[in-house]
């Protein structure tokens, strides 16, 4: 009889809680599959849009991560305090834990003090603090100038922006507010989801400006006046805003940077189609990592990755200790969806490794596709807990 083995999840968003449930699925049951998350609930992000507008509660859409247990996974629940990469081992609240495989699935960190004033003045439009106080202000709008800020030109969900502006815009219509109130966003980038290809990032455009949303690309936030409520950009240009909703700097969590597992950019490059790292038994998924394409940037940060990197990984690593041959590959197939309000959705998905630049096409915004982000979002919070 073969030695029971542990594997150790660090992380409960998709990816990590995907890695878990596929290793839990394909080991035998001596094995030991255990997660680590300081979280108590795994939250899925891709509803906030909702949540932002009212159209969500928070109970509506987390789901408490001690649900894995029945699944036979081991949650601990924790601070990380050190990444032993050697070892493998990794300790939460002094207690230190050795797995054969160790799998890093710790997102990115939001590094809102990197631009002075920022926290202070808007809402952070990834956290659930955020898009909760997003909400809770309409009860007192009145009109303005409310602004979509991305403070850094690359950031995970590359379309959230958008259509955080587009929802606003919409859920303004809904308040009476339309002709009080005026919608801009400001980004860092030179156009929107540029990794997904010129025509992807031309029709997203297309659908801000159309909507009469003011679109002002290749800002770079240098510091923001919570007094005067101003923004102050690197190219000297200054935006007056009512409300400051906002995607701050990323980077990775600092367990992660403390362990150098990361490269010179600042994320962890582990192989793109196998997802181990240079370390033996340590592999790194999701956000967390930075996969260079042709083009000159990087794969997008998103939950569709995540997933496929995960299902990769856990088959790879429980292949391997059953002695089978077989190695799966991740082929960077993904897709999004781009809400635009009035219960209208749009898909991008494509080939994000094709080369010499990725294939990915869009389907116009339409009913259909909303209804299919709505199932999207049940399904999902079925299915893995």
């Amino acid at each position: 009889m073969s030695q029971a083995r542990t594997a150790l999840v660090l992380g409960a968003g998709v990816g990590g809680v995907v890695a878990a449930t596929e290793l839990r699925r394909l080991l035998p049951a001596g094995d030991r599959v255990i997660v680590i998350d300081r979280e108590s609930s795994h939250l899925f992000a891709p509803s906030l849009l909702w949540l932002m507008i009212g159209d969500r509660r928070p109970e509506q859409i987390a789901r408490p991560i001690a649900g894995l247990a029945k699944k036979g996974i081991e949650v601990v629940r924790g601070e990380i305090e050190n990444i032993d990469h050697g070892t493998r081992t990794v300790t939460v609240a002094g207690k230190a834990l050795t797995s054969d495989a160790l799998i890093v699935s710790l997102g990115a960190e939001y590094n809102e003090d990197a631009i002075p004033g920022l926290k202070k003045a808007g809402h952070n439009l990834y956290t659930l603090q955020g898009a909760t106080g997003i909400r809770d202000t309409w009860r007192d709008f009145r009109g303005g100038r409310v602004v979509i800020l991305t403070a850094a030109p690359a950031y995970k969900c590359p379309a959230a922006p958008y259509e955080a502006a587009l929802l606003v815009d919409y859920h303004l219509g809904r308040l009476g507010l339309s002709k009080a109130s005026e919608v801009a966003i400001y980004a860092a980038e030179p156009g929107p989801m540029l990794t997904a290809g010129a025509d992807v990032s031309a029709a997203v455009k297309q659908i801000v400006e159309t909507r009469g949303v003011k679109y002002f690309p290749s800002h770079q936030v240098k510091e923001v006046d919570p007094a005067q409520k101003q923004i102050h950009f690197a190219n000297g240009a200054v935006a007056p805003f009512d409300l400051l909703i906002y995607v701050p700097p990323h980077r990775a969590p600092q367990a992660v940077r403390d362990a150098k597992l990361t490269e010179d950019s600042g994320w962890i490059a582990p192989d793109r189609h196998t997802f181990a790292t240079r370390f033996p038994g340590v592999y790194a998924i999701g956000d967390v990592t930075t996969v260079p394409l042709k083009i000159g940037r990087p794969l997008p940060k998103a939950g569709v990755f995540a997933h496929g990197q995960a299902e990769v990984v856990a088959h790879n690593i429980a292949s391997e200790w059953a002695g089978r041959p077989e190695r799966r590959s991740y082929d960077g197939q993904g897709q999004c969806f781009i809400e635009i309000g009035h219960h209208r959705a749009g898909i991008g998905a494509g080939n994000f490794y094709a080369e010499p630049a990725p294939e990915v096409k869009v389907k116009s915004p339409s009913l259909r596709w909303h209804a299919g982000k709505v199932l999207f979002e049940k399904y999902w919070l079925w299915k893995w807990f």
